[in-house]
């Protein structure tokens, strides 16, 4: 692979699906020839980073979360059967504060139109209903605005155990050491590290990916 951000071409990371993933699981990403994101993960209401992110407002952080249904099986139940809830219209709170967080930022105009179609409500049915298909289309979008050319994979089905394989779905990226870069609210409350990738996509534009390099150990 010629991407400059991939450190370990050989290797493959595991990953959870995120909502609007922090920084430091792209940085994780993009160090990977591989990456698997596990949408077959069993569902544990704990896990809330699949349908949660966090961003930096005038008041500081601010997290935004995508209320999900409760799921029909008791047993079994993985995050590809869990569906997105309208409560709330949390579709139009989500616009509103990142336009009122980030709606200064040098690099908002730029990118905000590529994430608004997921800012909307979403009709039910068989694709727009589940958590998992906003997760990874959402997701798609980030990697080629990275510019992340990791090859990317949804099962660990034909995974076997192996060192070249390395397991992040705790959502715990020790690879990673956090990197300032500006930061449109540094003034008010410092540097705050990984937050959602917004945050760096809207403050830093396309020095993005430079950023994710130098956070790799």
């Amino acid at each position: 692979m010629s991407s400059p951000l991939i450190l370990f071409p050989a290797k493959t990371a595991i990953l959870p699906p995120v909502y609007f993933g922090s920084i430091d699981y792209y940085a994780t990403m993009a160090a990977y020839g591989n990456v698997v994101i596990d949408r077959n993960w069993r569902f544990d209401k704990r896990k809330k980073f699949t349908h949660r992110c966090t961003i930096a407002d005038t008041h500081g952080l601010l997290q935004l979360t995508v209320p999900i249904e409760k799921p029909f099986k008791r047993h079994a139940t993985t995050w590809n059967d869990i569906k997105i809830s309208t409560h709330g219209e949390w579709w139009n709170a989500h616009r509103v504060a990142l336009e009122s967080a980030y709606g200064r930022t040098p690099f908002f105009e730029f990118y905000i139109d590529r994430f608004l179609p997921f800012l909307k409500h979403r009709e039910k049915d068989n694709n727009n209903e589940f958590l998992m298909n906003l997760d990874c289309d959402i997701d798609a979008v980030i990697r080629n605005i990275l510019d992340i050319e990791s090859i990317v994979s949804y099962s660990t089905e034909n995974l076997s155990n192996s060192e070249d394989i390395k397991d992040y779905r705790s959502n715990e990226f020790t690879l990673i050491t956090p990197v300032e870069y500006y930061q449109v609210r540094k003034a008010t409350h410092g540097f705050i590290p990984n937050l959602s990738i917004l945050d760096l996509i809207f403050n830093m534009g396309p020095e993005s990916p430079l950023v994710l390099k130098k956070m790799v150990k």
